[in-house]
């Protein structure tokens, strides 16, 4: 049987090469829930948005976490949601989209 491709969104793939021009810090969760590793890690570190978390929970799973202005987030989430985030708004330059415009008529 062949398998079906898993289709990709497109505002989902904009929004992770959003999230690649955001700076990147891992950590492993330890004892604590992977959430709560990542607010204390930013507690501790001091860092300021918008900044991404890879939080290691075991040897298998690393969860995502966007840090921006309103809270912590699901990187999921900030992907499909990215024109949601001011932060990230100043990363999605509008020289950017006219270029990539141009080249696909």
């Amino acid at each position: 049987m062949a398998r079906r491709r898993k289709r990709k969104s497109r505002r989902r793939q904009e929004g992770r090469k959003i999230l690649e021009h955001v700076p990147q810090y891992n950590l492993e969760s330890g004892e604590d829930k992977p959430v709560t590793a990542a607010r204390k890690f930013i507690q501790v570190k001091g860092i300021l948005p918008p900044a991404l978390l890879l939080v290691k929970r075991n040897e298998h799973t690393t969860d995502r976490y966007f840090w921006a202005e309103k809270g912590l987030f699901g990187a999921q989430y900030v992907e499909e949601n990215h024109f949601l985030f001011p932060s990230l708004r100043i990363l999605d330059s509008p020289v950017e989209k006219a270029v990539v415009g141009a080249q696909s008529h």
